[in-house]
């Protein structure tokens, strides 16, 4: 693991997943430099729990408006990111904001589905072409060899759902028809970015944080989010140039797509 400090941006830092993860990632596995905590309402009440570790850390912390779902949002996100990591880029962008309705075919409407494509797809796309010439700059600015989460990557949230074989076992007690294809389509376009960007020497990677027992997950979860959190850091803290565009579990084992 490199000593240098990394920047790392996170988005929907303000609960659930998005939170442990800030949280954990002051205490390791990355040596932390600068933090960019993003959610919709920075100032709302949903955000206190983020505001408070930021005020305990506010020279690591930024917590910075992002909706992640609107493009506009995205690109005045970049700007100021952009202008507090200067020469040394973005190290780790972690696409964690996601959208979850839960009903079967018959009763998923246009609505369900397009804020499901809007949050999961295309959000993480914008998020890659405006934060790239961040990625680049780290990439650029970086004495490691090969692909590493502290050089230059990005990592999304997927699940499990988008794994067209695991329709057969877990559609009857999980069908949530538009989740499944947005996170499919997440999946397909992380592959086109880790081919696309590995001259850059970008990683991209897909992490599925397991069945948590989170505000989206619910309370059946199989387990909580400082569980899924501490898996998801060290898989990443792991990830070398071999796992360039891999679907993989919070355990670090590969899903079938």
């Amino acid at each position: 693991m490199a000593a240098k400090p990394v920047s790392v941006l996170i988005t929907g830092a303000n609960r659930g997943l998005g939170l442990e993860m800030v949280r954990q990632m002051l205490a390791g596995p990355f040596p932390l430099g600068k933090l960019f905590a993003c959610c919709r309402d920075p100032d709302g009440p949903r955000a206190e729990a983020l505001r408070t570790l930021a005020k305990k850390h506010p020279n690591i912390i930024s917590i910075i408006c992002l909706d992640a779902a609107d493009l506009c949002s995205i690109k005045q996100c970049a700007k100021q990111v952009g202008s507090l990591v200067g020469t040394g880029g973005l190290n780790l962008l972690i696409n964690n904001a996601g959208f979850l309705a839960k009903g079967i075919l018959q009763e998923t409407n246009a609505e369900d589905m397009q804020k499901s494509f809007n949050t999961n797809v295309m959000g993480p796309m914008n998020m890659i072409k405006e934060f790239l010439p961040h990625l680049r700059t780290a990439a650029k600015a970086s004495t490691m060899q090969g692909m590493s989460s502290c050089k230059s990557a990005v990592v999304t949230i997927s699940s499990q759902m988008g794994s067209m074989e695991s329709v057969k076992w877990s559609y009857s007690f999980f069908p949530a028809v538009s989740y499944r294809i947005s996170k499919a389509g997440v999946n397909i376009l992380t592959l086109c970015a880790a081919e696309e960007l590995k001259k850059d020497e970008i990683l991209f990677s897909l992490l599925h944080p397991g069945w948590v027992r989170t505000d989206m997950g619910g309370e059946e979860g199989d387990i909580d989010a400082p569980e899924s959190v501490q898996g998801m850091l060290g898989v990443m803290a792991s990830l070398t140039e071999k796992q360039n565009g891999a679907f993989l579990n919070y355990k670090g084992e590969t899903i079938p797509w």
